[in-house]
């Protein structure tokens, strides 16, 4: 199983099926305030639903990395890599904080390690993050890192109240690199 480290406080954990309960619980207790921007937390009505979204991310034969956010021993979020092309070098990092633990810089930092990680040990070339347009905190993120605002992905995800705009981001490895 995956995990990094990443100060002395967050640590970055591959999924597994320990953390089916929390992830539920956060999404259950946090239900209005993540579901304005995670489509998936109205579809998430009970814990059967958290633990076949991690069974089948263990079964999958073919996997991008997700792993459970870690705050001093508290699971507080997600953040992975998503459709990752190693044809073309790039990836996508994904993300969702509980919201008693934003303005920690914890987001900030997960990306950090890993946009190293894609960087060094997989060789990639670009990664993107997207973010809901007007999803401000979101946004600010890759900004805060360095990343380009690219383009609007209108249309980029369909919610139950309809289609919000994907602002896009994009960090190519020579940019990284030479911060």
């Amino acid at each position: 199983m995956w995990k990094l480290q990443v100060n002395d406080k967050i640590l970055l954990k591959e999924l597994g099926l320990k953390d089916v309960v929390a992830i539920f619980n956060t999404i259950d207790t946090e239900r209005e305030y993540l579901g304005k921007w995670l489509p998936f937390v109205e579809l998430t009505k009970d814990v059967s639903y958290t633990r076949t979204f991690v069974e089948n991310y263990i079964d999958a034969e073919e996997r991008d990395l997700t792993c459970a956010i870690y705050y001093e021993t508290e699971f507080v979020g997600i953040i992975g890599l998503k459709d990752t092309d190693y044809d073309n070098l790039k990836t996508e990092i994904g993300y969702w904080l509980s919201e008693s633990y934003q303005g920690k810089g914890i987001i900030t930092q997960s990306c950090k390690a890993l946009i190293n990680y894609a960087f060094e040990e997989l060789n990639l070339n670009r990664i993107q993050i997207k973010a809901a347009d007007g999803n401000l905190k979101s946004c600010a993120i890759p900004e805060r890192l360095g990343f380009i605002k690219e383009g609007i992905e209108r249309d980029g995800e369909l919610h139950s109240y309809g289609f919000v705009d994907l602002v896009i981001f994009g960090l190519l490895k020579k940019d990284w690199l030479f911060r």
